[in-house]
């Protein structure tokens, strides 16, 4: 998929044109051109296509590195979403942003990020994922690039199966932004990669990332504009949380230009 990045960022709080308080409940996605990416049913079909397309491989290369893929578990090669977290957090293609300390990954899938952040230097890293199948994908990606005994792999709702008084330098989620609505059944594991019913687990992360963190340590969401940013927004200033846009690009998904957003996640002032 060709991408064209046009922009990058600043450490600023989201403007106020995005920040306007909305009414109790979730509001309906929006109704401008650019609505057809925020599409729940759309991603959906995104990901029924991903985990189901006949060229879907067991094997695939990113970043100058061979990583396995097993069934059920988000294809990093048919989105650029993984290729623009490594790159928000300075894991280029040359590999030489270092980064220390511990790291905690949500979200992991096959633990390209996870275990690019122990390649860059982290000491400890862990990643977690609500799919077995990704647990599986990111142990065996770890142990073929030599660094199991520093990727643990845990099968985890969020924070939920976590040891509670372990803190992390960084916790790191590249969420699956696109709102779906509060009653939405999942129709497999591998959709829960791609919407979010109710904004659940995004109201969950924000509340509890920032908790994670040792003294000085960043809670980081990577989000896009597939996603209600007005919303996350929201439901930021419900747990208490502001959200910094670190870093930004634009890519072009297809017809659409869709917006990557790095965002810290610090106490409310």
């Amino acid at each position: 998929m060709q991408q064209t990045r046009v922009q990058s960022a600043s450490s600023q709080p989201i403007s106020a044109s995005v920040t306007a308080p909305l009414p109790a409940g979730m509001p309906a996605q929006s109704t401008d051109p650019a609505a057809e990416v925020r599409d729940y049913e759309r991603s959906l079909a995104r990901s029924a296509q991903s985990r189901t397309r006949a060229d879907r491989p067991r094997e695939f290369d990113l970043r100058g590195r061979k990583w396995n893929l097993l069934d059920d578990v988000f294809c990093p090669t048919y989105s650029p979403s993984t290729g623009i977290a490594l790159d928000f957090l300075g894991w280029t293609e040359d590999w030489t942003t270092p980064r220390r300390g511990s790291m905690l990954e949500i979200g992991c899938g096959t633990g390209v990020i996870a275990i690019s952040g122990a390649l860059a230097g982290c000491e400890r890293v862990v990643a977690s994922d609500i799919n077995p199948q990704a647990v599986a994908n990111a142990r065996l990606n770890a142990q073929r690039h030599g660094l199991a005994d520093r990727v643990e792999a845990v099968h985890s709702d969020l924070f939920d199966s976590l040891d509670p008084a372990e803190r992390f330098d960084l916790v790191f989620w590249s969420s699956n932004y696109v709102l779906a609505p509060a009653g939405h059944v999942y129709g497999s594991v591998h959709d829960m990669a791609y919407v979010d019913p109710g904004y659940a687990a995004h109201r969950r992360f924000l509340a509890e990332a920032p908790d994670r963190l040792t003294t000085g340590g960043s809670a980081l969401l990577h989000f896009s504009s597939r996603g209600e940013l007005r919303a996350l927004h929201a439901l930021a200033a419900e747990t208490g949380r502001e959200l910094r846009t670190l870093s930004s690009t634009v890519v072009q998904e297809g017809a659409h230009p869709v917006d990557h957003l790095l965002l810290e996640i610090v106490p409310a002032v």
